[in-house]
């Protein structure tokens, strides 16, 4: 579990089988080969999709409080802004995500 701040709110993030459901239901695609799709970011920044990592980031905070959680949009709306130059979040949005979906394979 990851915590993170984003337009002063607080967010917890946990990378787990229940975020891969919720992501499929809301987007009609699969979490992880939308996140090994965003992996190209690394060598070419102007692959990076914002709305896909926050896509990422909703399913993941989702999963750890899906009582009355609200839609995509919703939650979206609820945001004042958000800083994709931060790479605190950034990071530790997709240090979640790897220690999550992809046990064993982080050194």
């Amino acid at each position: 579990m990851k915590e993170i701040n984003i337009s002063e709110k607080q967010l917890r993030l946990r990378a787990t089988p229940l975020a891969l459901l919720f992501y499929k239901q809301e987007f009609k695609t699969d979490l992880i080969g939308d996140l090994v799709s965003m992996q190209t970011m690394a060598t070419d920044p102007s692959q990076f999709d914002a709305l896909k990592f926050l896509q990422l980031v909703w399913a993941m905070n989702k999963a750890d409080d899906m009582k009355d959680f609200p839609s995509f949009e919703i939650w979206l709306s609820s945001l004042d802004s958000f800083n994709f130059a931060d790479a605190e979040i950034i990071g530790a949005v997709v240090e979640e995500a790897t220690d999550g979906f992809f046990r064993g394979s982080r050194k």
